[in-house]
């Protein structure tokens, strides 16, 4: 198993507080089962019964408490990224593994991979990294997440970065 870290849920801390761009999906699409969003901090996949979020935010807006319990520098030139799955009806969902892959690519073209290692909360699992950005820029961020079984989803959204 990768690195885990055993934690309060950082997508219960950080989700309710970001807008969420819903996505649906029509009754049979083909695979791979793709999400893209523009401008926004956060996108959401359903595919079925699945909940795929993910989000990216400077870790210097996490409390102090929140990036040393997680072990994630602050700092306005470092985005933190969340990937959560889960899979059942609201309220008694379930976490999925898979292996999640990140791909992120700025204005000028520059592409950088997210290493991105487990969170364990409880019974929840999520799957966070840490990438570098220079303010002022637009960030895309690829995600192929490849569930156990072998089925594919790939998410794209864009995230803009101001200085503070």
């Amino acid at each position: 198993m990768p690195f885990a870290v055993r934690a309060p849920s950082l997508a219960r801390l950080l989700l309710p507080a970001m807008l969420t761009v819903l996505v649906g999906c029509s009754g049979n699409p083909p695979p791979p089962r793709t999400a893209t969003t523009a401008a926004a901090q956060s996108a959401t996949l359903h595919a079925g019964d699945l909940t795929i979020r993910a989000s990216a935010v400077p870790t210097s807006t996490l409390a102090v408490s929140v990036a040393d319990q997680y072990g994630i520098q602050r700092g306005d030139d470092t985005v933190l990224l969340l990937v959560a799955l889960r899979q059942g009806p609201e309220g008694r969902e379930e976490s999925v593994p898979a292996q999640v892959s990140v791909t992120v690519t700025d204005l000028s073209g520059q592409r950088q991979d997210v290493p991105m290692r487990e969170l364990l909360s409880g019974d929840l699992l999520d799957y966070v990294g840490t990438l570098d950005v220079s303010a002022p820029d637009t960030l895309r961020f690829d995600l192929r997440i490849v569930r156990e079984g072998g089925e594919v989803s790939n998410m794209q959204f864009t995230r803009e970065f101001h200085p503070r």
